[in-house]
């Protein structure tokens, strides 16, 4: 008699938990739009959110720290005059934020220390050069202020941001809707998955197809597409039964995947987050109450289910934090940020571990926020490795890599100086509130021992 083996794993006991009420964000307004993106990007000092507005497209941005309920006067970024779409955090600057809407227009946002105290309506930098609404932006993971977009134009642009120039415009490879388009690690490659149920490997500099799968998932509906560290590419997508698969393919001989999976028949697409340190895939299906994760290891069958986290609320969008913002001597491998109807709560997946001391086997060296290539140099064709940081003292925040704009190419202007004089009144008045107090205590003092010396006398 054959006793079944388990597969050893150190991520075979990851949990989610949700955090208590106190410490989520709530009443807030999220979008009512079908768009498959996130709607939530986070990082190490903020959080933002795309919510419902009036007249135009709008998000929130909220500093980690302001939880609870959200007053509804909250100062929103709402430069947008269509919906917005998508919003990416910059890697390389916390306080740098894409946005992409239905105005066919990508905005940079520069979000003071503290948050916003008067609603952000004039970006740092406006691009313009789609035609259609855009619903897909990534930035470039070692490249300084290289942003990629795309657009239901069916065009891929890779944009210099700090001249607000288009220096790569991909027009001629997808004959139909781009469903999602992502960077390797070290980016110099991009895999894009498209309406026509294609996969394909770009070269994102020339804009030439290195190699293509026809067919990855046979369903019509959207397929997503992320990179592996190794460069093998993770897919999520549907059957001809409309049964959700997930798929891991090798480029350099697309053929056959390498394993394909189903998983269930709901409707709603699966966006994957891969962490490259630990090798797991976390998939959030829009509109699911529920977070599969799955360890993706070099031996076959490749894709290991580890385990799911349910709660009984469907999720409309996720952020996912990246791992400097992480709580590291609670052995917390990833945190998700999911948005409810009319609020944001913070999931958070650790590993079980009866020690204190710091897991070196769970943090091993993480990219950090130091680009390591500046933009012209990598449309010039130098590649950069992802710079790494040790989190093993907790991750200390340097000064960011700072956003330089030039403005003789660019006619937009710096909104970010106005709101640097609003904060420096704001402190200069507390200051004052502060002088007046003291003396108020002071004169308190003198009439108090005034009054001792007369009864004395």
């Amino acid at each position: 008699m054959s006793r079944k083996v388990v597969r050893a794993s150190k991520f075979r006991h990851v949990f989610g938990q949700g955090v208590k009420t106190d410490q989520c964000y709530d009443d807030i307004r999220i979008s009512q739009m079908t768009w498959d993106s996130n709607f939530c990007s986070v990082n190490p000092k903020f959080v933002a959110m795309i919510v419902d507005a009036s007249g135009g497209g709008a998000f929130i941005v909220l500093p980690l720290s302001k939880t609870g309920r959200i007053d509804m006067s909250q100062p929103t970024v709402n430069g947008h005059t269509g919906p917005v779409l998508e919003i990416e955090f910059c890697p390389h600057n916390d306080n740098i934020i894409a946005s992409g809407s239905e105005d066919c227009s990508v905005m940079i946002w520069e979000i003071p220390d503290g948050g916003l105290v008067t609603p952000l309506k004039d970006p740092v930098v406006k691009l313009e050069g789609h035609s259609k609404r855009v619903g897909i932006l990534s930035w470039h993971p070692t490249a300084h202020n290289v942003l990629m977009s795309a657009g239901c134009d069916n065009v891929v642009i890779l944009w210099n941001v700090a001249c607000g120039e288009a220096v790569v415009r991909i027009d001629e490879v997808h004959p139909d809707l781009i469903y999602s388009a992502c960077w390797n690690r070290d980016g110099s490659r991009i895999a894009t998955s498209c309406k026509d149920k294609k996969l394909r490997v770009l070269d994102p500099r020339k804009g030439t197809v290195i190699a293509e799968k026809d067919k990855a998932h046979d369903g019509s509906r959207p397929i997503r597409a992320v990179f592996m560290a190794d460069g093998k590419i993770f897919s999520t997508g549907f059957s001809r039964m409309s049964e959700r698969q997930v798929a891991l393919w090798d480029p350099a001989s697309f053929g056959e995947p390498l394993t394909l999976q189903e998983l269930d028949t709901s409707s709603g697409v699966l966006l994957p987050f891969y962490d490259p340190d630990t090798g797991v895939v976390y998939l959030c299906g829009k509109g699911d109450s529920s977070i599969r994760y799955f360890e993706v290891t070099d031996e076959a069958p490749y894709v290991h289910y580890l385990s799911m986290y349910s709660s009984k609320d469907s999720q409309k969008g996720m952020g996912y934090m990246p791992k400097r913002g992480l709580e590291v001597n609670k052995c917390e491998i990833a945190r998700f940020y999911k948005l409810h109807e009319r609020k944001c709560e913070p999931i958070v997946m650790t590993v079980p571990r009866k020690s204190d001391l710091f897991q070196e086997d769970l943090f091993p060296d993480t990219i950090g926020p130091e680009p390591s290539v500046e933009a012209n140099e990598w449309f010039d064709g130098k590649d950069g490795q992802p710079i790494l940081i040790s989190l093993k003292d907790g991750f200390v925040v340097t000064k960011p890599k700072e956003f330089k704009v030039n403005k003789s190419l660019l006619k937009t202007t710096s909104s970010s100086v106005g709101y640097q004089q609003n904060n420096n009144e704001v402190k200069k008045v507390q200051a004052l509130q502060e002088e007046v107090k003291t003396l108020k205590e002071a004169v308190e003092e003198l009439t108090k021992r005034v009054s001792e010396l007369e009864s004395k006398n």
